[in-house]
């Protein structure tokens, strides 16, 4: 177990922070904390808000560390007229879609120039997060997920609880994130949650089925859901990278999670992990978001 309390602070640079509009009315928008000079090299930070929608604040709270490593912060807006249930990636409007439209848009646009991007969430944003990350594993190259109200876990429960099919309904998600469970189970992952988040509220889902798998709180559920994913790659021989965080000194707090936790800090490492530009063979992670958008439900 980690505590994110001791690191060294990178010198402070300034961004421009900038709203961008959606070109359509089903198409995000999205908030940016733009650094003078792209890191070729650095994904960009893709940080998903909870249900309050803040996504400026995700841009804000994270952009002068990203910066100072060349690195967009990308925070998508998930409005609730649209998306109401963005939480759940494939309920309702089709949430992963959409990231994965507007990602290709910016690639386009020269705001980041990888093959893959950093996935943070919190809150609501964690559960949008490390479902899209299950379904579209390729084009991830780290995920960091903190303060989920509740998770899919890669065991026999039905979707979205765990992997399997929902019975009596005509349901295809199961079997695709299934089908890309491994490669999910390989990418670094940190799971974050404040030492404090400990109770319930009326935003935790909860019931004797949900408490019995994955605990009674969000500090619960998180450490419990980093353990299941290790034990999932152990039993089917893979080598993965989950690491868990407690955030001192804070509870459900995406503010103080920052400034009191450090979350900031592990998001967004010193040394990054590089994601060099390779030539298109038509496999690229910008190609597969362009195909995956397009095809819609076909995943």
């Amino acid at each position: 177990m980690l505590n994110a309390a001791s690191a060294v602070r990178l010198p402070a640079h300034t961004f421009t922070l900038t709203h961008r509009a959606g070109k359509n009315q089903d198409d995000l928008s999205c908030w940016l904390a733009l650094p003078d000079r792209i890191s070729s090299t650095l994904p960009p930070l893709v940080a998903v808000h909870g249900i309050r929608r803040e996504a400026d604040a995700q841009a804000e709270f994270f952009g002068a560390r990203a910066t100072a490593l060349g690195r967009p912060v990308i925070a998508p807006l998930f409005e609730k007229k649209h998306w109401p249930r963005y939480q759940q990636v494939v309920r309702r409007g089709r949430a992963d879609l959409a990231l994965l439209r507007l990602m290709a848009e910016l690639q386009d646009a020269g705001i980041w120039r990888t093959s893959k991007f950093d996935l943070f969430g919190f809150s609501g944003g964690a559960q949008f997060a490390h479902r899209f990350a299950m379904l579209h594993p390729g084009v991830v190259s780290r995920l960091v997920v903190s303060s989920a109200g509740w998770y899919t876990f890669p065991d026999s429960a039905a979707f979205p609880y765990g992997l399997a099919p929902r019975p009596g309904r005509r349901d295809s998600w199961a079997p695709r994130l299934t089908a890309k469970v491994d490669q999910f189970l390989t990418l670094p992952i940190h799971v974050c949650v404040g030492e404090h988040d400990n109770t319930t509220d009326r935003n935790t889902r909860s019931g004797p089925a949900i408490d019995a798998q994955q605990g009674l709180h969000r500090l619960a559920r998180a450490h419990r859901w980093a353990e299941a994913l290790r034990s999932a790659a152990k039993v089917r021989n893979l080598l993965s990278s989950v690491e868990f965080a407690t955030l001192p000194s804070c509870g459900h707090n995406f503010r103080n999670c920052v400034t009191r936790g450090g979350l900031d800090r592990i998001v967004l490492t010193e040394s990054g992990v590089p994601s060099r530009a390779k030539p298109c063979t038509g496999n690229c992670g910008h190609c597969a978001m362009l195909d995956m958008a397009a095809e819609g439900s076909v995943i």
